[in-house]
């Protein structure tokens, strides 16, 4: 079968739907203190209440309530100081009608005592009498026993990543060590006889290796971990070496250039001379990053990207992005939710049936309304994709969008 042959474009839903078919990685145990930004392979289940006790949650006076009722500034309560409850200690003295104890925020509730008056709706008159000219509600400034979380009540999902706040309830939770998905290995080719290092002087008709720095720095902005394996040259011998290397040390491999028909294109070939290959895809109805490549060899994603730096990023936001957070564990209902934003679109955009337009577009607030604004220039200029904030998609059916339209931006 010829390149020309094969290259036959499918739809953006079944290339998404394709990308499910691989397995996640592996799981592993880290420290806590190595867990943010990772991704939970276990529901995380409560084996305390949290807090463990009645605490207060302002400085002032541990009262009940009931002692309050009906006070103002013209008709204050006086109550007697019977005690402090001292931080980090259970109180010495229990709080009966009539009564008050010293407390400060996070301190221990006395036995007795429903509310917290705080400092600034009382005054101490001597050591042992309270004026209070403001009345508390009963749990008024009171964090009640298992108000946070219950023992036995799952707090925190398989498939959640671990941000600083569920870092913060693990903490609490006392749990040292956490169950995690592995970082997907992510290898990168850079492919083409035009090809140079970035630290070398391009001759004429050559471009430095500018995709290996996108990519590499997109799939560790994604969870992942990057492998730069270098160039391959556009011929057989020397790809082919790359990707077996590829394919043995990483979860998925991007190879950018060689995937468009041609006659110098071997990336193909070389694919389907891996181990168990089989090629999924080769063109996708999107643009820019119409002859994208998806494959597998040994249950190994490989990709095969777009040489211009801008529609290889395109495709990587669109389609590589969503494929590592699925093999990485993030569940469905939780991927890309952090990744889009609402805006409105501040002008038209004309767009061709048959095909997903990915439109670069910058964030600009007006009038307390976000507005999409479109970067217009040819798909290969890196300058658009630095201009610009993400991508506004324009579905394959619409003839385009009118000024004023709501779009969801898919973030950069």
């Amino acid at each position: 079968m010829t390149d020309k042959e094969f290259f036959k474009v499918t739809s953006l839903g079944a290339v998404l739907e394709l990308t499910r078919t691989f397995p996640c990685v592996s799981e592993e145990v880290l420290p806590l203190d190595q867990c943010v930004s990772r991704i939970l392979c276990r529901d995380i289940v409560s084996s305390i209440d949290l807090p463990e006790f009645n605490r207060a949650t302002m400085d002032g006076y541990a009262v009940q309530a009931r002692s309050t009722f009906g006070v103002s500034e013209s008709v204050p309560a006086f109550l007697n100081i019977v005690g402090t409850v001292e931080m980090g200690q259970e109180p010495a003295v229990p709080v009966k009608a009539g009564e008050a104890v010293r407390i400060a925020t996070g301190g221990m509730l006395p036995d007795g005592a429903d509310s917290v008056v705080m400092l600034e709706h009382a005054q101490a008159l001597d050591e042992h009498t309270l004026e209070v000219f403001k009345s508390a509600a009963p749990l008024q400034h009171v964090m009640e026993i298992g108000e946070d979380f219950r023992n036995g009540q799952k707090i925190l999902s398989k498939g959640s990543r671990v941000r600083p706040q569920e870092m913060g309830v693990l903490a609490a939770l006392g749990e040292t060590h956490v169950p995690v998905y592995r970082q997907p290995v992510v290898t990168i080719i850079s492919s083409g006889d035009e090809i140079v290092p970035i630290e070398q002087t391009p001759g004429l008709c050559q471009l430095r290796d500018v995709n290996a720095y996108t990519l590499a720095s997109l799939v560790r902005m994604s969870g992942g971990v990057s492998l730069y394996l270098g160039i391959a040259r556009d011929n057989f011998a020397d790809l082919h070496s790359l990707c077996k290397n590829a394919v043995g040390q990483a979860d998925m491999v991007l190879i950018s250039g060689g995937s468009s028909v041609g006659s110098r294109d071997f990336t193909l070939e070389v694919i389907k001379g891996l181990p168990d290959a089989e090629i999924l895809v080769h063109g996708v109805s999107i643009s820019p990053g119409k002859p994208t490549i998806l494959a597998r060899s040994r249950q190994k994603a490989i990709w095969g990207l777009p040489g211009q730096v801008a529609s290889a990023m395109v495709v990587f936001h669109v389609m590589v992005r969503p494929m590592l957070e699925w093999i990485a564990g993030v569940s469905e209902d939780r991927s890309g939710a952090t990744h889009e934003v609402s805006a409105v679109l501040s002008r038209n955009l004309a767009s061709v049936q048959g095909r997903d337009d990915y439109v670069r577009v910058r964030l600009v607030r007006r009038e307390n309304r976000v507005y999409a604004e479109p970067i217009l220039g040819k798909s290969g200029l890196i300058s658009t994709m630095v201009k610009a904030d993400g991508l506004v998609r324009i579905d394959m059916n619409s003839e385009g969008l009118v000024k004023g339209t709501p779009v969801r931006v898919i973030l950069f």
